[in-house]
């Protein structure tokens, strides 16, 4: 069973032996929504499923007769990517044909930053055996891994059927009632200019959750487009907080996506599980009563 990575080599084996499993293509791009799908079609691993950010790992919403956007009510949180609720999420899994049985591997060709979301949700679904392919369609190509442009076939219904979840969701209320205390630590992966309140391409108001730290998601990948070694990234981690307990910590970024590669380091660096506020930023700056910090 694979957890956090898998290598290429370690994939390719896995493709080789009798193992269930099942490979899905995450590739996004926030500002081509169409994209990722785009370059699925044109170059990904023979018998991968594409996971879209917007239709598979987030809740579409409810738009009215006029066009105006309302979150479904039974989303698992807000923001500009609403978690579905597990059992929505479950059901496009059967729809895909995973199992409870299967190992799952997810990759994207972004850094680790869209796949991410696949491997924490199963998590969340309560299963374990989901591990990030370690440098991406890049890594797998540069090992000689075969890719393919060609339509993959439909797969049977399944009956994935979620467990306890085994990672923890974080509200913004239970973020706004511990804010400022000891026992809860934010880290903030967006960009440090976003974070700093300089610029704001996404969302409409700048700045961060008063007190929170910062921690780009870029600063967990190597020169090779791969995750840093884990001594290395346990002893970045443990230079920002400083003597947090690393248990208090909070994962949060813009929407809940590009947050995951912090939380992902974290495990990796044996300083996890950790916690994700996937309403992030964008729920957090909804209401014009919550504080904002800059700077």
């Amino acid at each position: 069973m694979y957890t956090t990575l898998i290598s290429a080599p370690e994939l390719m084996a896995l493709q080789q032996s009798a193992a269930r499993l099942m490979v899905f293509d995450c590739s996004f791009d926030l500002m081509n929504p169409a994209l990722g799908e785009e370059q699925y079609r044109s170059a990904h691993i023979p018998g991968s499923v594409y996971a879209s950010l917007d239709e598979a790992l987030s809740d579409p919403g409810v738009v009215d007769p006029d066009g105006t956007w309302h979150p479904h009510p039974n989303a698992a949180s807000g923001g500009r990517h609403p978690l579905p609720s597990r059992e929505k999420f479950a059901m496009w899994l059967c729809s895909v044909g995973f199992a409870n049985d299967m190992q799952a591997v997810v990759y994207d060709r972004n850094g680790a930053n869209y796949c991410g979301r696949l491997w924490w949700m199963l998590k969340w679904a309560g299963h374990e055996a989901v591990a990030v392919l370690d440098g991406g369609l890049q890594a797998w190509q540069a090992a000689s891994g075969a890719v393919t442009d060609r339509d993959e076939p439909a797969h049977f219904q399944s009956n994935f059927a979620p467990g306890p979840a085994l990672r923890t969701l974080a509200t913004t209320q239970q973020v706004l009632q511990s804010l400022g205390q000891s026992g809860q630590t934010l880290i903030d992966a967006r960009a440090p200019a976003r974070y700093r309140g300089e610029v704001e391409p996404l969302d409409p108001v700048a700045g961060h959750i008063p007190g929170a730290l910062n921690r780009p998601f870029s600063q967990n990948i190597d020169a090779q487009g791969r995750f840093k070694r884990a001594a290395q990234l346990r002893q970045e981690f443990e230079d920002l907080l400083a003597g947090r307990d690393p248990a208090g910590v909070v994962h949060q970024c813009g929407s809940g996506v590009s947050a995951v590669p912090n939380l992902l380091a974290m495990e990796i660096a044996g300083l996890g599980p950790t916690a994700l506020y996937a309403g992030s930023w964008s729920e957090w700056c909804a209401d014009p009563k919550r504080p904002v910090e800059k700077g």
